[in-house]
């Protein structure tokens, strides 16, 4: 089990370290901004959808490893995928984090996975789902989210 804590540990500063996706998309249909007042974690994300397909996605901000990290593979994960897809692996991601009944297993959501033992620190949930919250708000019109 230590060596998987490892890896997922390795996966989240890599992403961390190099970002995926940090730039902000001129040709962006939706953004919003997301803020986490306990870390201190902020973010632009980017969305440009064509015909209910997300066909680039990109942020810019700064924040702890763990807020940039799920940020990164976020605009990985959401690339090329509908807006209902996008939803349910927003819902699946939120359920793994919280520790709810839903939580799917691991390999479900792919890399995201990496993730799971943040729900052993409650702070650190914020953190995780910062840019996600902020996706949902960009896609509802929101200017902004907030983790509080």
């Amino acid at each position: 089990m230590d060596s998987l804590r490892e890896l997922y540990q390795e996966v989240i500063l890599d992403h961390s370290k190099k970002p995926r996706n940090f730039r902000e998309l001129q040709a962006a249909t939706h953004s919003a901004k997301g803020h986490n007042p306990l870390c201190g974690d902020r973010l632009h994300l980017y969305l440009e959808m064509e015909d209910g397909v997300i066909r680039d996605v990109g942020f810019e901000g700064a924040g702890c490893a763990i807020s940039t990290a799920s940020a990164s593979m976020l605009t990985e994960m959401l690339k090329g995928k509908t807006q209902v897809e996008a939803d349910e692996i927003f819902a699946k991601f939120h359920a793994l984090l919280t520790g709810s009944d839903e939580a799917p297993p691991d390999e479900a959501l792919g890399k995201l996975a990496v993730f799971a033992g943040v729900r052993e620190y409650p702070v650190r949930v914020k953190c995780a789902t910062l840019a996600w919250h902020t996706f949902k708000a960009a896609l509802s019109g929101d200017e902004a989210a907030s983790t509080e």
